[in-house]
């Protein structure tokens, strides 16, 4: 399967209270340098907590 136009820069998102990995984004890594932390719902909680990214 070919790798779309973001393949290679999808970053994925941790929860920080369950650890389950909910979300895929996109970082422009020129740009931030630093890890991307948001708030955004958790499915396995059920409430809205912070999701970091991982290490590849």
């Amino acid at each position: 399967m070919a790798q779309g136009k973001f393949g290679e820069r999808l970053i994925k998102l941790k929860c920080s209270g369950c650890k389950a990995i909910g979300y895929y984004t996109r970082k422009n890594k020129k740009l931030v340098e630093r890890k991307i932390e948001l708030k955004k719902y958790c499915k396995k909680c059920r409430k809205h907590q912070i999701h970091k990214e991982l290490k590849k």
